[in-house]
């Protein structure tokens, strides 16, 4: 309820360091109303409700089902999932469906949420897309890149 009554200046201040920050303040407030009226202020515990929120797309509702609810449908993919699976060979595409069903296609059900939380992290913090810290990497062994 807060979030759609709230001020979107506000909301956009509070977000800025997040990209596109204009763009998800709209999506929240619009997003929070459609929780409020179509659910009775209860988050929507399916993909397919997930996915007629505003802004939401399958990466977010993964994150919610798993974080919030405990439910795995799926692997998030974001921008460090697609090009670490690229570099290590578990799929040929970009597009983040395309990946998305070749990863749940390699990886066990019940490693989805774990899976794409620790190669987030990979992507953020060691395996950088311009400067990769192929030293300290734990996947260097198995991967093309860091044979070059």
């Amino acid at each position: 309820e807060d979030y759609a009554n709230a001020d979107i200046l506000e909301l956009e201040n509070y977000i800025k360091s997040a990209g596109f920050f204009k763009k998800k303040a709209k999506n929240i407030i619009k997003s929070a109303h459609m929780v409020m009226n179509r659910y009775n202020g209860d988050v929507p515990q399916t993909m397919e409700e997930l996915l007629e929120l505003s802004g939401v797309g399958r990466k977010t509702a993964n994150v919610v089902l798993g974080s919030a609810f405990g439910k795995t449908e799926g692997v998030a993919v974001d921008t460090h999932v697609i090009r670490i699976a690229n570099l290590l060979k578990l799929t040929e595409y970009d597009d983040p469906v395309k990946i998305e069903k070749d990863l749940m296609k390699t990886i066990p059900p019940k490693y989805w949420m774990n899976f794409s939380f620790l190669i987030q992290t990979l992507g953020r913090r060691i395996c950088k897309a311009r400067n990769p810290d192929h030293v300290v990497c734990t996947l260097n062994e198995i991967c093309p890149s860091s044979q070059k």
